[in-house]
């Protein structure tokens, strides 16, 4: 682990970035964007770039030494290798499909990995200017505050989010079967569409759980580590230890952890 000191400057880094680029997300929201389509339905908009470029140009000017895992790869050099000492994993705007048409729900997210441990989170919300961040072993905090994940229980008085993947019309691992399970299992669960924002409001006691499948890291590595150090449970859908490179997350308050993996196993065999 770093020490103290370093973890402090990387910390403010991200905090610093995270707030530029949300100021720049605001600030552009309800204006006219250029898109591009990843996919089908998977878009992003000059400003996922913009805001991508200000956050590593300003990471890279103060760790020169560090490496990018960022969603538009803007920096050129993407990198799954868990050896490497120091790696930001960066969504620039989670939740670009909203953001796009003016649905204000989205947020920045930033990670820190250190050789394969994520030690630091950021995720800003710039429209309810609420910064969430966690240092591994430090606990979470909301704007300064520390936070803890909710008591709620049992699952079927509990409130969950969750999410699907760009491709769901096409594969049949598109979370369909576990949605209708789980409203008919839990309270409600609700899909904004931004998935770093779920794990940050599971983290905060908002929401009792979150699960989703086909993410990459920087979809959830902040907010995995959030929800750790705010005293919930983070695990793969097989109930096993979680790394930010499975594709499948189940999150929670971790009193309701063992009702929702239940669910999980009654869905179709993936």
């Amino acid at each position: 682990m770093p020490s103290e000191e370093s973890i402090r400057s990387c910390l403010a880094s991200a905090v610093a970035a995270a707030k530029a680029a949300g100021a720049l997300q605001k600030e552009r929201l309800w204006g006219e964007h250029s898109i591009v389509f990843k996919g089908e339905v998977d878009l992003v908009t000059e400003v996922d770039r913009r805001c991508e470029e200000l956050i590593i140009g300003r990471l890279r000017g103060d760790f020169p030494e560090h490496r990018f895992l960022a969603e538009e790869n803007v920096a050129g050099e993407n990198t799954y290798d868990s050896e490497v000492p120091y790696k930001w994993i960066i969504d620039p705007l989670d939740g670009t499909t909203n953001y796009a048409h003016g649905f204000p729900w989205f947020c920045v997210s930033i990670a820190l990995e250190h050789r394969g441990e994520i030690i630091l989170g950021v995720i800003y919300h710039c429209m309810m200017d609420e910064l969430f961040t966690a240092v591994r072993g430090a606990g979470a905090f909301l704007n300064g505050n520390p936070i803890t994940v909710s008591e709620r229980s049992p699952l079927r008085r509990s409130l969950l989010a969750t999410g699907f993947p760009y491709d769901r019309s096409r594969d049949n691992e598109n979370n369909f079967d576990n949605f209708v399970n789980f409203q008919l299992a839990s309270r409600a669960v609700r899909r904004a569409g931004a998935a770093a924002l779920d794990l940050a409001y599971v983290a905060a006691g908002r929401l009792d759980g979150y699960w989703e499948c086909k993410l990459k890291p920087w979809d959830v590595a902040a907010g995995s580590l959030l929800v750790a150090e705010a005293g919930g449970t983070v695990t793969n859908q097989g109930g096993l230890a979680y790394s930010v490179y499975d594709h499948r997350i189940v999150a929670s308050n971790g009193v309701i952890h063992q009702e929702m993996l239940e669910v999980l196993n009654r869905g179709q065999e993936l």
